[in-house]
C-alpha cells in the first residue's frame, strides 16, 4: 500500500472488536477499525488509535493489521480487558447489534498514544461514539483533541444503551463533518419526518445548529444525501447491488468522504463514490475485505474520473 502523500495522514480512534454472527463466523470490525482498514486499502496511512486485550482475539487483531499494512503502533495492548465482541444477528439483511461492556477499547490510555502523534500537525481525526461510553476513553478522546485540535469527522453510531444526549451534542458542537443515517438524524431530533424534505430540513437544522460544514445522511437501500452549510443539498441513487449484509456500509462511505476531503473532490463526486463503494461492501460478507484488487479497482476508476 502506498505510504507517501502530501495531505494530513488521518488519525481514527476508537474501537476494534469482533463481530460474531450466528452461524459461528466471527469477522474483525467496528465503525473506526473498518474505516482505518479502507483507509490503508486507499493507501492513506492511517494511525489507528485504540486497545485490544492480550488474548488471542487481540493478537489476530495485530496480526491482520500487520498483514494489511497498516500501523500498529497506536494499539494498545491491555492484560485485564477482552478484545471487542459484538453478537450480530441478521433479519431481512439488516443487522442486530449486543455490544458487550467493558471491552479493552473502552480504556485507552492517551499517554500511550500522544507520542506517536509528535509529528502530526491539525491532523484529520475520525471518531465515532461507541468508544467514549466510557470515562477512560472518553478522557482519552478529549486529551488528543486537546493537544492537537484536529478537524473532527464524526460518524453518529449511536448504539442503544451506549450513548448519551449530552456526550452526543458534546461530540458535534466539536466536529467539522457529520455522518450519520436516517434512523439516527431522527433519534437526535427527536421527531418524525414523513417526506424526504422533512428529512432534509432536519439535517439542515443539525448543520446550523452545530455550525458544520456539511452533514451526510446515508438512507440504506434509497440512497444517501448532504447538506451543507450554505444549504444546499447532493443526492446520490441507491446502487444497484445483490445484498449479503449490511454490516460496515457506513464506514466504508465514511472512508471514501474522509478521503474526498483529504484529496479536494467535488462533494457531489464524492458522495457517488462513497455510495458506490458502500454497495460493493454490501455485497460481501463482513465489512471488510482482505483483496487489494478490490481497492485498486476503485483507485483506478476514481483516477480516470
Amino acid at each position: 500500500m502506498m505510504q507517501q502523500q502530501a495531505f494530513p495522514r488521518p488519525v481514527v480512534f476508537g474501537e476494534v472488536l469482533f463481530d460474531c454472527f450466528p452461524d459461528g463466523t466471527q469477522v474483525l470490525g467496528g465503525a473506526p477499525f473498518n474505516v482505518a482498514w479502507h483507509l490503508q486499502g486507499f493507501g492513506l496511512a492511517p494511525l489507528f488509535i485504540s486497545r485490544v486485550g492480550v488474548e488471542e482475539q487481540g493478537q489476530k487483531v495485530l496480526a491482520a493489521m500487520k498483514k494489511w499494512g497498516m500501523d500498529c503502533r497506536g494499539i494498545q495492548q491491555d492484560p485485564l480487558h477482552p478484545t471487542g465482541r459484538v453478537e450480530i444477528t441478521l433479519q431481512d439483511g439488516q443487522p442486530s447489534f449486543n455490544i458487550l461492556p467493558e471491552q479493552a477499547y473502552d480504556f485507552i490510555d492517551p499517554d500511550l498514544f500522544l507520542k506517536q502523534l509528535s509529528n502530526q500537525s491539525s491532523p484529520l481525526l475520525y471518531r465515532g461514539t461507541l468508544a467514549i461510553r466510557s470515562a477512560v476513553s472518553k478522557r482519552a478522546l478529549e486529551v488528543l483533541s486537546n493537544a492537537y485540535e484536529p478537524l473532527i469527522f464524526l460518524d453518529l453510531n449511536l448504539r442503544s444503551p451506549w450513548w448519551q444526549h449530552a456526550s452526543v451534542e458534546q461530540a458535534l458542537r466539536a466536529a467539522r463533518w457529520v455522518k450519520l443515517n436516517d434512523a439516527e438524524l431522527l433519534t437526535l431530533l427527536e421527531h418524525k419526518a414523513e417526506t424526504q424534505e422533512e428529512l432534509v430540513q432536519g439535517a439542515q437544522f443539525v448543520c446550523q445548529r452545530f455550525q458544520l460544514a456539511w452533514v451526510l445522511v446515508t438512507l440504506g437501500a434509497k440512497g444517501a444525501f448532504l447538506v451543507t452549510a450554505d444549504n444546499k443539498s447532493h443526492w446520490v441513487e441507491p446502487q444497484p447491488v445483490k445484498v449479503i449484509d449490511t454490516v460496515g456500509a457506513g464506514d466504508a462511505f465514511s472512508a471514501v468522504m474522509i478521503q474526498g476531503l483529504l484529496q479536494d473532490w467535488p462533494l457531489k463526486q464524492a458522495i457517488e463514490r462513497g455510495a458506490a463503494f458502500a454497495a460493493a461492501i454490501c455485497a460481501m460478507r463482513g465489512a471488510v475485505t482482505q483483496d487489494p484488487k478490490f481497492y485498486t479497482k476503485f483507485i483506478a476508476d476514481w483516477r480516470e474520473t
